[in-house]
């Protein structure tokens, strides 16, 4: 699967950072980034929680 982020709904609240730091990341400008686009099998539920308890429902899992 892969994780993607609609920037232009993203508020930078970096809830997904604070699940799966391996994941995702936000830089100094609080622009969030996708460390890992490719989740692997073994932090997918990490991820699906990151999704699931996006605020503004940025993340998208494909």
């Amino acid at each position: 699967m892969k994780v993607t982020v609609d920037l232009d709904q993203c508020e930078a609240n970096g809830i997904c950072v604070g699940i799966a730091p391996d994941v995702f990341e936000l830089d100094d400008d609080d622009v969030l980034h996708i460390v890992e686009a490719d989740v692997p099998a073994d932090r997918l539920a990490d991820v699906e929680d990151a999704v699931a308890q996006c605020p503004k429902a940025a993340l998208k899992l494909q």
